[in-house]
């Protein structure tokens, strides 16, 4: 298997993406093709002691910025990091592609350079998220801030075989994020896709969840737009932060609750483990026929580490052919 990597792309390419790459091929034995300016990754290698052992380089001289124009990519930056790799990755050079560069550029470029699945009208993204009962997949992410009924309808169907495939939940529970529980609640996007989920008997659609009770584990697939996926994406990110800063203060405060700390220290450590995106890797491009990571923008080398490993996960469970599959039947 051979992961392809833009190694150019997020706020701390490419140096802390060369040590991701580097633990991913001590710790999983990955194979892994870089994508980027070839002498700028040998001098960052050399000048920073990371090892380039198990790593191809594939040389592309630009760069996409985060201010370029996504569509962009598939001309006026066809050279850039992002576009060679994804360009490999139809090609067939790789089986997954991972970036931590811009969003809006990675999913015009999967769309078109990759290639929808047939019968998805629109690629999102899909986030693996941390609650009460164990993993939830949350869906549209930001990738679509303006949806149709029917695209809502579609990504149900796609988190069904995400959560299926990846962590072999047995009818996974659909939820179709809403103001309220009642099916009469919610503007018409979401009246009118309650309807066509309602109806759908391919997936198991539990109905209207709050956005509060995702977290506590309200359902395995959580539905909405992408505007409103990247804000509780964004409020639950900030919200972790808050809890666990406040939490250090409160245990800090003075030598009584510095003394308590000790006993508590180990869950106190599981506690911020749950809650860091460092652990859970990226999100998927879903809707697309190969495997596209999204890295957080700010990944650090473990958070890209597991960027890479949930891209070997999600070909070893071949998750991208399952969704294929399961529109095919349509």
């Amino acid at each position: 298997m051979k992961i392809i990597v833009d190694a150019f792309g997020g706020d701390n390419a490419p140096v802390e993406i060369l040590k991701g790459c580097a633990l991913a091929v001590s710790e999983y034995k990955a194979n892994i093709i870089l994508t980027g300016d070839e002498k700028k990754l040998k001098t960052a290698a050399k000048e920073n002691g990371i090892s380039l052992d198990g790593m191809e380089i594939l040389h592309a001289p630009d760069v996409m910025e985060m201010e370029d124009e996504p569509t962009t990519i598939l001309k006026a930056k066809s050279n850039t990091s992002m576009a060679v790799g994804l360009k490999a990755l139809a090609d067939g050079l790789g089986d997954a592609f991972v970036s931590a560069g811009s969003t809006g550029a990675l999913t015009v470029g999967a769309t078109f350079i990759v290639k929808r699945i047939k019968g998805v009208k629109r690629p999102a993204i899909g986030m693996v998220m941390p609650t009460d009962n164990g993993p939830a997949f949350l869906m549209d992410c930001g990738a679509n801030s303006e949806c149709r009924p029917e695209m809502l309808h579609q990504f149900a169907k796609i988190g069904d075989v995400y959560m299926s495939a990846f962590f072999g939940i047995d009818r996974p529970r659909v939820a179709l994020v809403n103001i309220g529980t009642e099916e009469t609640k919610g503007d018409e996007l979401r009246l009118e896709a309650y309807k066509l989920m309602k109806n759908d008997g391919d997936y198991n659609f539990i109905g209207n969840m709050e956005a509060r009770e995702f977290f506590l584990g309200g359902c395995d697939v959580a539905v909405t737009d992408g505007f409103t996926g990247n804000v509780m994406l964004k409020l639950s990110e900030g919200m972790a932060k808050f809890i666990l800063n406040n939490l250090k203060k409160a245990l800090t405060s003075n030598l009584k609750t510095m003394f308590g700390a000790l006993f508590v220290k180990k869950s106190v450590y599981g506690l911020k483990a749950k809650f860091d995106y460092k652990e859970y890797g990226g999100a998927m491009i879903v809707g697309v026929k190969k495997t596209v990571i999204k890295a957080h923008g700010s990944s650090d080398a473990r958070a890209f580490k597991n960027s890479i490993r949930q891209a070997i996960e999600c070909v070893n469970n071949d998750v991208a052919n399952r969704m294929q599959k399961a529109f095919e039947k349509e």
